[in-house]
C-alpha cells in the first residue's frame, strides 16, 4: 500500500474528526442506545435517520442458517432503534472478496463488513480503511466474552481492527452410509486414507468432493499433508520466512497431492468447480468425504432445508497421521473466521460501531441454537440441547493441541495469490512439487 494512500487515510480520518466534533455529540448517543439506553437520547437523535451499509457472505441459498441469523440481528435492530435503517448487500464468498477490493481502491467500504484475519487484512489497515475498535471490543458488552486467542489475530500494532464471530477448526465429514456399504472405517492412518479412496474410487463413488476453482479448497489438503508429515511448526515457519518450503517434509506433501490426483481421488472437474458446485457432490451423496471448515455444521445439523434423512448419516474424523510423520492428529486447520469491521471512511462511523457490538453479542448468543456456528465468543452451551455432530466437534476444538491458521489468511496478500494459484496448479499436475516449493519461497522473500 502505497504512502500516498496512507497519508489520504491519515486526512479523511482528521477531517472525520472535524466533522464529529461539530455534531455536538449527537452520535454518542447511537452508541448509548446499543448499550442499553443508559443516556437519554435528545428529541433530535431520535428523529435524525441514519442509513447503514452492511456487506456480507451469507447468501440464503448456500449459507441458510447464517442468513436466516443476521436477519434476525438486523430485524431486531431496526425495531429497538427505529431511526436506523441497515441496508444489507449479499454476495457469496469469491464475489464478496473481489467487490471488497474494487470498493477499497476508491474508499467506499460499505459501513460494516466481513473480513478475514492476519494477512488478509493488513493493506486495509495499513490503507487507512478500516477503523480501530478496541473501545468496543473492551467496552461493557463485550469485554472478556472473546475465546482466548481469537481478537489477536485482528489486531495490527497494538490496535484491533475487527471483531471475530466465528472458530473454527476443519475436520473430514463423511457419509456414514456409503462407508458401510463399501466396509470402511474412519481412517486413522494415512495408509488406511489411501486405501478408503481406493475402494470407493474402484465402486464408482467420488472419494473427495472438491471445488478447487476457489483454491482455498485445495490448500486445506495440502496444509494438513504438511502438517502431518513436517510438524505443526514446519509451515508456519515456511510462511514467516523463518523456515522455507524447501523443507523435505513440505515437498513431500506436495508429493501426495499429486498422488491423490492420480488415484482419482477427487471429483471430476475438480479444479473448474467452486467450492459449492463441488460441496454439491457430497451433499447429493456422489462423493464420500468432504474436508472443510466448521462454519458447514449447519448444513449437517440445522438447516431445516436439508433432510434429515442425508444429515443423520453424516459423521467427522480428524485428518489422518501419516507413518514416521511428525504431525499430531489433534493438531487442526482452522482458527478465528470472519470478523466484522467498521470502515474508518464511514459517514455514520459512531453508528455504525454501535451496531457491530451489538451485532456481534447476539450472534454469539443466538449462533449456536439458531445458525449451529461455533462463535467466537464465549457461550454457555450446557442448559441447550444441541446436535451430537455439533457437541462432538465442540470438544474437539476444546481439546486441540494446536490450530493453524488457513494459509492464504497468514500471508501477505502478494505471497496469497502465489499460494493459491500454485494451489491450483499443483492439483492440475501444471507444476512438479518442486517448482511449488520455489514459487512460494520466492513470494515469501518478496516480503509483501
Amino acid at each position: 500500500m502505497s504512502k500516498n494512500k496512507v497519508t489520504q487515510g491519515l486526512l479523511l480520518t482528521l477531517v472525520l474528526m472535524l466533522v464529529l466534533a461539530g455534531c455536538g455529540g449527537k452520535n454518542n448517543n447511537a452508541t448509548n442506545a446499543a448499550n442499553g439506553g443508559n443516556t437519554p437520547a435528545t428529541d433530535a437523535t431520535a428523529e435524525q435517520k441514519v442509513t447503514i451499509n452492511m456487506m456480507h457472505l451469507w447468501p440464503a441459498g448456500v449459507s441458510a442458517q447464517q442468513n436466516k441469523l443476521v436477519n434476525q440481528i438486523i430485524d431486531q435492530y431496526q425495531t429497538d432503534h427505529p431511526n436506523v435503517t441497515i441496508k444489507e448487500e449479499v454476495l457469496d464468498n469469491e464475489q464478496y472478496k473481489n467487490k471488497l477490493k474494487v470498493l477499497s481502491a476508491s474508499n467506499e467500504l460499505p459501513d460494516v463488513g466481513i473480513t478475514w484475519a492476519a494477512g488478509f487484512m493488513e493493506p486495509y489497515v495499513k490503507g487507512g480503511l478500516f477503523a480501530p475498535i478496541d473501545d468496543i471490543k473492551d467496552g461493557a458488552l463485550l469485554k472478556d466474552k472473546f475465546v482466548a486467542g481469537t481478537t489477536e489475530a485482528y489486531a495490527i500494532d497494538g490496535k484491533t481492527y475487527a471483531l471475530p464471530i466465528e472458530l473454527n477448526i476443519s475436520p473430514i465429514y463423511y457419509n456414514k452410509a456409503i462407508f458401510e456399504k463399501y466396509n470402511l472405517q474412519a481412517p486413522t492412518t494415512y495408509t488406511e486414507f489411501k486405501e478408503v479412496v481406493k475402494t470407493l474410487s474402484e465402486n464408482g463413488i467420488a472419494p473427495i468432493a472438491l471445488g478447487n476453482k476457489d483454491r482455498w479448497t485445495g490448500s486445506l489438503w495440502y496444509m494438513y499433508l504438511a502438517d502431518r508429515i513436517a510438524g505443526n511448526d514446519t509451515l508456519k515457519n515456511a510462511i514467516a520466512g523463518s523456515g522455507t518450503f524447501d523443507d523435505p517434509g513440505l515437498v513431500q506433501a506436495a508429493t501426495e497431492i499429486q498422488t491423490l490426483v492420480e488415484m482419482n481421488g477427487f471429483n471430476k472437474g475438480f479444479n473448474g468447480l467452486s467450492n459449492d458446485e463441488g460441496k454439491a457432490e457430497f451433499m447429493n451423496e456422489k462423493a464420500g468425504m468432504y474436508l472443510m471448515g466448521t462454519w458447514e455444521l449447519p448444513n449437517f445439523t440445522t438447516n431445516p432445508d436439508i433432510p434429515q434423512e442425508f444429515k443423520d448419516k453424516v459423521g467427522f474424523f480428524k485428518f489422518p497421521t501419516v507413518e514416521n510423520g511428525k504431525g499430531n492428529i489433534n493438531s487442526w486447520v482452522g482458527g478465528p473466521g470472519v470478523g466484522l469491521f467498521v470502515a474508518e471512511n464511514s459517514k455514520v462511523k459512531e453508528e455504525a460501531k454501535a451496531f457491530m457490538e451489538y451485532f456481534v453479542s447476539k450472534w454469539g448468543e443466538d449462533s449456536v441454537t439458531t445458525a449451529g456456528v461455533i462463535p467466537a465468543t464465549k457461550v454457555d452451551t450446557t442448559k441447550t440441547e444441541l446436535p451430537q455432530l455439533y457437541v462432538d466437534l465442540l470438544n474437539e476444538l476444546n481439546n486441540a493441541s494446536s490450530i493453524t491458521l488457513f494459509a492464504d489468511v497468514q500471508m501477505k496478500p502478494s505471497a496469497a495469490q502465489v499460494h493459491l494459484d500454485m494451489i491450483q496448479a499443483l492439483f492440475g499436475k501444471a507444476v512438479t512439487p518442486e517448482q511449488f516449493a520455489t514459487k512460494h519461497k520466492e513470494a515469501i522473500e518478496k516480503g509483501n
